[in-house]
């Protein structure tokens, strides 16, 4: 188990960002008990620091698992999201936004690293999957028109969102195809979102997961 490089940090972050916006901040500087980020056997874990401590008595090859699993960096460098992320996708997109300065920068110090990135988006996006679709998406397909129920307004392509039940329950999330005007254009047939993840992978995956 280890901090996160400079390099690992900026890609880590960048890949978060994407869902939680500015609210990063609110996972990293947490009130309740101080949380970090952690490497062991290239998985990222979020886990609290009392947790993180007495861990560090248990040798590190029979260490399996500790905390809330991230995402795994693959052997090129890149960082892949998992779906055990979810449920800090879908709590810290609920919260308010905050904004660091007039700039709209991010100034994130963590393990005395000081990473700034510029941000063009001041909210969370959202997609609400209609009932006749949430086994589609929960399967690993793509999510169509046809299975849209609503959608964050002014989302951009390209753009990470969470996904919900028309119930406000997260079931996964993904990328969007196209805008929410484009959105609203397309025949019932069209892709709106791409798949990332879905809580399907619970048990399609459970071997290899964690």
């Amino acid at each position: 188990m280890r901090k996160l490089t400079d390099e690992e940090t900026k890609v880590f972050f960048e890949k978060i960002i994407k869902y939680v916006g500015k609210n990063i901040t609110l996972m990293v500087e947490r009130k309740d008990e101080p949380h970090c980020f952690r490497v062991q056997k290239n998985k990222v874990y979020y886990i609290s620091e009392d947790i993180m401590r007495k861990a560090q008595n248990i040798p590190r090859d029979s260490l399996a698992s500790l905390g809330t699993c991230f995402g795994k960096f693959t052997k090129s460098g890149k960082f892949k999201l998992q779906i055990t992320c979810l449920e800090y996708l879908a709590q810290y997109a609920k919260v308010p936004i905050i904004f660091i300065s007039i700039l709209s920068t991010l100034l994130l110090i963590y393990d005395n690293i000081v990473y700034t990135n510029q941000f063009n988006s001041s909210k969370q996006y959202k997609v609400w999957v209609k009932p006749q679709s949430e086994m589609s998406w929960m399967y690993g397909n793509n999510l169509l028109k046809a299975g849209l129920g609503r959608i964050t307004e002014d989302t951009p392509q390209n753009q990470g969102v969470v996904l919900y039940s028309m119930n406000d329950i997260p079931i996964g999330f993904g990328v969007t195809a196209k805008s929410t005007g484009e959105c609203r254009k397309l025949d019932p047939t069209a892709l709106v979102v791409y798949h990332i993840c879905d809580v399907g992978e619970y048990l399609r995956d459970e071997d290899t997961l964690f």
